[in-house]
C-alpha cells in the first residue's frame, strides 16, 4: 500500500510542479528524501551523571521516539568532553531516527495533519528556517502533540528536532515543495 501522501506527491504535486519550474526531466524536480527526528536529551545526562541509559527520563523518551516513529531510535553519543557542562566523552546525549521511503511519508502525513494543528498557540511555521541547500528544521516542544502518545504517559516534557532534507537546488523551490505538501508557514 503506498502512504497517501507519496500517492499525491506522484499524481497531483510532480506534474504541478513540472510545469511551474518547467522542467520535462520527473526525477528533476525536488522531492522529500529523508527525514531525521531527533531529540537531545541533556537534562538526563545531567541527572544521571554518565548511566543515562538506567534514567527514567531516557527510556521514557526513548519509548516515545520509538512510538512516534515506528523505529527504534539511534543513540547519540558526546565526541568531546565538555567540563562546563559536566559532560564527559562516550556518554549517551541524545536520540535520533532517520526515516525514508513509505515510514518518511507516513510520518510527514501524521506531522502535517496531526501533530502540527495540535500546537498550541501555532500561528505557523518559520519560513526562513531553511540551511540554503533546500533542507528545513523545525523543533517542537512537547511530543504530545502526536497523537500515538498518550498524555497520561508522559512524565518529562521533551521536545524534538524535525530535519526534513529534500532534493531542490534552492530554498525557494523547497519551500514551494514542503507549502505543496501541506506545511503550513507563517505569511
Amino acid at each position: 500500500m503506498i502512504p497517501r501522501l507519496a500517492e499525491r506527491y506522484r499524481k497531483e504535486m510532480a506534474p504541478a510542479l513540472a510545469k511551474e519550474f518547467g522542467r520535462d526531466n520527473v526525477l528533476s524536480l525536488p522531492r522529500v528524501t529523508k527525514v531525521v527526528v531527533s531529540m537531545g536529551l541533556g537534562k538526563a545526562v545531567a541527572e544521571s551523571g554518565g548511566k543515562t541509559r538506567e534514567n527514567k527520563r531516557f527510556q521514557e523518551a526513548e519509548q516515545h521516539l520509538t512510538t512516534i516513529a515506528g523505529q527504534k531510535p539511534l543513540v547519540c553519543k558526546a565526541k568531546k568532553s565538555v567540563s562546563n557542562f559536566k559532560l564527559r566523552e562516550g556518554w549517551d546525549v541524545g536520540l535520533k531516527v532517520t526515516l525514508r521511503g513509505r515510514r518518511m511519508y507516513e510520518f510527514l502525513d501524521r506531522l502535517i495533519s496531526l501533530a502540527i494543528p495540535r500546537v498550541r498557540d501555532f500561528r505557523g511555521l518559520d519560513p526562513s528556517a531553511f540551511d540554503g541547500r533546500g533542507n528545513y528544521g523545525m523543533g517542537l516542544s512537547e511530543v504530545g502533540v502526536f497523537p500515538e502518545i498518550h498524555p497520561d504517559k508522559i512524565n518529562f516534557q521533551q521536545g524534538m528536532n524535525v530535519t526534513i532534507c529534500t532534493t531542490a537546488r534552492n530554498d525557494a523551490e523547497a519551500r514551494r515543495l514542503l507549502s505543496m505538501l501541506g506545511i503550513p508557514f507563517r505569511s
